[in-house]
């Protein structure tokens, strides 16, 4: 076989490679990079202690006492590590109010940054 019969299975057995590894039309099987996927066990003991590290950070950098009741709904995002966009309730006083909050997070450095709290 010369070099040109070959090149024409090559690259078609490469773009089905391509098109299994990714997914269909380059989109992962975990969402597209760069985009949010809905979280989908919010009862996760992980997401609750990211929900309960953002309203313990919040607390700290504006003198708040906020207190964590529960993560509502999140999504995820693939970054160097995870971003995690949080619905929280938050008792505030005695009133439970809600509050967007984003954390990145890189597990295996045990790193956690909350990047964003606001009332919504």
């Amino acid at each position: 076989m010369t070099t040109k019969s070959l090149l024409l299975p090559i690259l078609l057995l490469s773009l089905i490679f391509f098109q299994v590894s990714t997914g269909s039309f380059g989109v992962s099987r975990m969402g597209r990079a760069g985009g949010w996927t809905p979280i989908k066990d919010i009862k996760d003991p992980e997401v609750q202690d990211i929900g309960k590290f953002a309203v313990t950070e919040h607390n700290k950098e504006k003198q708040t006492e906020l207190r964590f009741v529960q993560v509502v709904r999140g999504e995820s995002q693939v970054v160097a590590g995870f971003n995690y966009r949080l619905l929280l309730a938050a008792l505030d006083g005695s009133v439970t109010n809600n509050y967007q909050a984003v954390v990145w997070v890189k597990g295996w450095l045990n790193f956690k940054n909350l990047t964003s709290f606001e009332q919504v």
